[in-house]
């Protein structure tokens, strides 16, 4: 499971014209389920994610988690974060979960992520063609990949 989580200031996804979900200050979380995936991968990144230091405390030091800041976060499925490039210029997504194992750890992440934060998780729709707004504050971005624990 591949999290791109980007800090900002705001963020939005759009569907067919109609806001979806909207956050301020927090986390978008673009996320891509691999074919591999399971739920010990959900628990451990949303612990990951909901612990991640990277709000700037009182000497502008990255220091404060998502609590400590009192942010939000949106949720977008992507399933094209799992792209094979290796051959060609036509990317593979072969490894990408499929939707019958996908929808259900891209829910149960964001069950994951309300039980961390204590917060309503905004989110997209799976498999929808989205429009997705943000402004970075930072610009901080970080990417984690549950299968590089160690």
């Amino acid at each position: 499971m591949i999290a791109v989580i980007q800090r900002v200031t705001e963020a939005s996804v759009t569907i067919d014209g109609n806001i979806k979900g909207s956050i301020g200050l927090g986390f978008l979380i673009l996320l891509g389920v691999h074919q591999d995936d399971t739920a010990e991968d959900v628990e451990w990144l949303s612990k990951k994610i909901a612990g991640l230091r990277v709000f700037s405390d009182a000497d502008d030091k990255m220091n404060l988690d998502l609590k400590a800041v009192d942010g939000d976060i949106l949720i977008i499925s992507q399933f094209t974060l799992h792209a094979s490039t290796k051959k060609g210029n036509r990317p593979s997504f072969i490894e990408a979960a499929k939707p019958g194992l996908a929808i259900p750890l891209y829910e149960a992440m964001k069950e994951k992520l309300k039980e961390e934060t204590g917060k309503e998780i905004q989110s997209g729709e799976f498999g929808a063609d989205m429009k997705v707004a943000l402004l970075n504050d930072g610009p901080v971005t970080i990417i984690i990949d549950s299968k590089n624990k160690i």
